[in-house]
């Protein structure tokens, strides 16, 4: 039986030792910096899918019950890396999906939203249609980063609607720093708060205690840093919520069903139940359990991974900056340091979307929105990979 890994030096050798165990998605055969936007899976995932496909030929409609305990393992795998209970957490396929039921509970008679301009497109995009329908929308720059905070607490006061900001930027690839700061902001003028964790979730520091977030709203998921796949996102309700959404599902009164049924009456569960969805294909759940079942066994917690992440990432600007590349080319924020930074690197360029094409077609997977190329390593990379990528970086670099 193979043994957890505990010392973060054993992961950056060549073949790194959790590459045996992401045989079909071939880890250890391509260079796969994409693990900001879509992780590698571990073998077993499939064993997780397999096994609802069992519960649901074996039980049929009763296979209800095992999805659910699944269900409950997920919201447990969550509640362990946010260090929080796990019924304050309700799951659903996206942020999105939570994104809407949230909105729709908020206090309207305030149409004030405060935000960051460097919020993800779930976020990004339905902000931008409320403001058609009248909202005000304060979007405070992200950049430079060392001043967000400031202003974003400049901007809340008692006539905003709820307050939007992410953990760690997706288009800087940077912390927001000062979250405790705006929390306090927030409750000072009892204004709700919502944290995307997306970017931070099991990559980076994010402990709700420790950040003060304890009555604050926050949504993430597993695609990314988590390898679950997709259909596993996630909300933490602050505990002694009584909101009630207008986009509702049944399952938020899904316990109290047995109690028998008030046609007229629109009851809601407690804790993250109050804004459950309905029904839902399981797979992503059993799928998500296996997983996170996996990670306990490997001992791959978030500590660990957050080590191996910081390595993974100051490899990657070291190499980069010993490129000496023509900053009219392509440059990188220097003014942030290795702990201010989430999982990947960004790198901006006006040609980035070329540079990406370039990497593709030489076996570097990497992403871009608009001028900023994103490289984000994992947990399964070699140092000998990520040294790969960049030599493959720089020659494209050079033949520019």
């Amino acid at each position: 039986m193979d043994h957890p890994l505990t010392d973060p030096r054993q992961f950056y050798r060549s073949p790194n030792p959790l590459e045996k165990y992401y045989q079909a998605f071939r880890v250890g055969e391509r260079l796969l910096l994409t693990g900001h936007s879509h992780q590698a899976w571990p073998d077993c995932a499939r064993e997780g899918m397999e096994r609802a496909w069992h519960d649901a030929a074996e039980a049929v409609d009763e296979k209800w019950e095992r999805a659910f305990e699944q269900a409950r393992l997920v919201r447990e795998g969550y509640a362990c890396l946010l260090n929080d209970p796990a019924e304050n957490l309700v799951l659903a396929a996206s942020t999105h999906d939570l994104l809407v039921r949230f909105l729709s509970a908020v206090d309207w008679r305030r149409r004030r939203i405060v935000t960051t301009d460097s919020e993800f497109h779930t976020a990004r995009r339905q902000l931008n249609r409320l403001v058609e329908e009248g909202v005000a929308l304060i979007r405070v720059e992200a950049n430079p980063p060392e001043h967000t905070t400031e202003r974003l607490i400049g901007e809340i006061n008692e006539q905003t609607t709820v307050v939007i900001i992410s953990a760690v930027f997706f288009n800087s690839g940077l912390r927001l720093e000062g979250i405790p700061d705006i929390a306090a902001t927030c409750r000072r003028h009892g204004v709700p708060l919502l944290v995307d964790a997306y970017h931070a979730v099991n990559v980076a520091p994010f402990d709700i205690p420790a950040l003060d977030l304890t009555d604050a709203f926050v949504v993430g998921g597993g695609y990314k840093y988590c390898q679950l796949g997709e259909g596993n996102c996630f909300m933490r309700v602050p505990p002694g919520v009584v909101w009630r959404p207008v986009i509702t599902g049944w399952f938020a009164e899904f316990d109290l069903l047995s109690k028998g049924r008030h046609w007229d009456t629109i009851a809601y569960g407690v804790g993250g139940a109050r804004f459950a969805g309905s029904t839902y294909d399981p797979v992503s759940h059993y799928r998500a359990a296996r997983v996170f079942s996996f990670f306990r066994e490997r001992g791959l917690t978030k500590e660990l991974l957050r080590s191996i992440s910081q390595h993974q990432m100051q490899l990657l600007i070291e190499r980069f900056d010993g490129f000496d590349a023509d900053p009219s080319l392509i440059v990188r924020d220097t003014s942030a340091g290795l702990a201010q930074h989430g999982g990947f690197l960004v790198l901006r360029s006006v040609r980035a979307a070329e540079i990406h094409e370039r990497l593709r077609a030489a076996g570097v997977h990497t992403d871009y929105r608009d001028q900023a190329l994103r490289l984000g390593p994992a947990p399964y990379l070699s140092d000998q990979q990520l040294h790969e990528a960049m030599d493959i970086l720089r020659d494209i670099l050079a033949a520019i």
